[in-house]
């Protein structure tokens, strides 16, 4: 079985292939590139960040009670959940 190629696969993996950072300027240091290079991984990926954890303990769900249960038995079925 032979694979085909699509211009779609050909087109990701050249830019997979691309250089990511291109130094113009012959005369840049090893510092300097590393200076750069540190500069755009401090600016991140640009996705959102991720949404923080919804926090339980306080929520005003909680102060919400269970309705009373009456009649016989209904002592038992408060301490079951529901």
């Amino acid at each position: 079985m032979s694979e085909e190629t699509t211009p779609e696969s050909t087109e990701e993996t050249a830019a997979q292939e691309r250089p990511l950072l291109r130094v113009v300027n012959p005369d840049a240091t090893a510092e300097e590139v590393a200076a750069l290079v540190a500069v755009f991984s401090a600016l991140g990926s640009g996705q959102a960040p991720a949404p923080k954890p919804k926090r339980v303990w306080g929520a005003p769900e909680r102060l919400v009670r269970q309705p009373v249960a009456f009649g016989r038995g209904a002592w038992r079925g408060s301490a079951m959940p529901r």
